[in-house]
């Protein structure tokens, strides 16, 4: 056999099995999963979303975060939030270990974790010294972040997704005395910080739609 042939035959078979793969992709089934975070129900906040597979092991997911609260344990924590997120999973779509890439963005009327104590504050306008427990922010934030999981079935049709992400968030917010309502730090336009932190996280119960 000429090498001409030889690389002829290798060439159609290599197409051959790169268009049988491209049919059996297009032929797989794209499933698609409804689910709720079941670690949020008993404090009240819905956890929502909804996993569709691209691929066989690339899937996009949607969920909404909605936290309705005025006063939560003595702090404000209004939260809603939108997300979106691409995952890879190692094995095959919804099956065991996956990481994702994550973008976000919310609105909140609530107290930020690290004023849940009684430290003093100074009012760089005004020179009042307020208890960071007196007072609360309004804004919005914008989060890009990674993360990383681990979903399993537990019965026909129903599965556990069991995951946790970190990323960097961007807040935009102003800040609120509570007893007087009136404005702290700057009275015009927005303050601004940035942190790392963990942002998501959760056990979702999965139900497969298709």
């Amino acid at each position: 056999m000429s090498k001409t042939k030889l690389i002829t035959g290798f060439l159609t078979l290599f197409l051959l099995g790169n268009l049988s793969a491209q049919e059996q992709e297009q032929n797989t089934e794209k499933s698609v999963y409804i689910k709720g975070n079941a670690l949020f129900i008993p404090i009240g906040v819905v956890n929502v979303g909804l996993e569709h597979q691209l691929s066989k092991k690339i899937t996009v997911q949607g969920d909404v975060l909605i936290s309705p609260w005025k006063s939560f344990s003595g702090h404000e924590l209004q939260y809603y939030s939108v997300s979106l997120e691409g995952r890879y999973y190692f094995n095959e779509a919804f099956k065991h270990w996956y990481i994702g890439a994550n973008i976000a963005g919310s609105r909140f009327i609530a107290q930020k974790w690290n004023y849940w104590n009684d430290n003093l504050l100074i009012d760089e306008n005004t020179g009042i010294t307020l208890k960071n427990s007196d007072v609360y922010q309004k804004g919005y934030s914008l989060i890009l972040g990674v993360t990383g999981g681990y979903q399993f079935k537990i019965a026909d049709r129903w599965n556990v997704d069991i995951y946790a992400g970190i990323g960097s968030s961007q807040d935009f917010y102003k800040g609120y005395i509570r007893s007087t309502g009136e404005r702290y730090e700057n009275p015009k336009g927005y303050n601004k910080s940035g942190e790392i932190l963990p942002y998501r996280g959760g056990v979702m119960i999965s139900y497969k739609l298709k």
